[in-house]
């Protein structure tokens, strides 16, 4: 018996076993999901911005990460390609996407120098500037539910997840397993941080798959519109 042929056979049906056995276990958990709430309903659209293309860009229809860089781009460097190399191009390819950054006008060469800095020539063409007055930028902020406030210079650090009907999605509960056991009182998830790597790999990252698997069950009329984490919320309020 050649031993070595044998050998490599096995090797070869477990290395082909492996990934479908794995993803028949994903199988079942994309039909059981749960839905990303709806922390926020009727953000304001883009209307009477400007882009840095002359594309007119607006979050209706769309899956949006919404961002404020403020009136100093270039210090949002961090913030911006954080963004890009652990959001944006993982997401670039799906239906519907986009970055959107909101910037008050005048900033429009600086922000030339912020895309040169996140390109490197790489495709940003779901990546958006949006230039407005500092009442509409403020309009579009306040219709948005945050715990961070708009620096002075129209500028944050965090990003916000708004769905194709001017949802904003998020969190109503992101209390972590420990303080579920120690029944912590509930907090909400409403941004994230594109300063901390943690947050934005562990979950918006998920968040965002969540979403998209959301509008794929909904476009092969899978999707079941009454499971959602606000329903288990109500739940266990009546149980308190």
């Amino acid at each position: 018996m050649d031993f070595k042929k044998v050998g490599r056979y096995v090797v070869l049906g477990v290395l082909f076993f492996l990934p479908v056995t794995f993803l028949l276990f994903l199988y079942p958990a994309t039909h059981n999901y749960t839905p990303l709430d709806i922390v926020n309903e009727s953000v304001l659209d883009l209307n009477g911005f400007t882009s840095d293309t002359e594309e007119t860009i607006l979050l209706k229809d769309h899956i949006t990460v919404l961002g404020f860089f403020g009136k100093y781009p270039m210090d949002k460097a961090t913030t911006a390609l954080n963004l890009k190399e652990l959001v944006y191009d993982t997401f670039k390819g799906f239906k519907k996407f986009q970055v959107v950054i909101v910037m008050p006008k005048g900033t429009e060469e600086a922000v030339k120098q912020l895309k040169e800095e996140i390109s490197s020539y790489q495709d940003i063409r779901f990546w958006h500037f949006v230039f407005g007055e500092p009442e509409t930028i403020r309009g579009v902020f306040g219709s948005l539910k945050s715990k961070v406030t708009l620096r002075h210079d129209f500028s944050t650090d965090h990003v916000y997840i708004i769905d194709k009907d001017l949802n904003q999605r998020g969190r109503l509960d992101d209390r972590t397993d420990n303080e579920l056991e120690k029944n912590k009182a509930i907090y909400g998830l409403y941004s994230f941080n594109c300063i901390k790597v943690a947050e934005i790999k562990n979950k918006m990252s998920e968040d965002m798959r969540i979403l998209f698997t959301e509008y794929r069950q909904k476009r092969k009329g899978e999707f079941n519109s009454d499971t959602r984490r606000a329903s288990d919320l109500k739940n266990s309020d009546e149980e308190k």
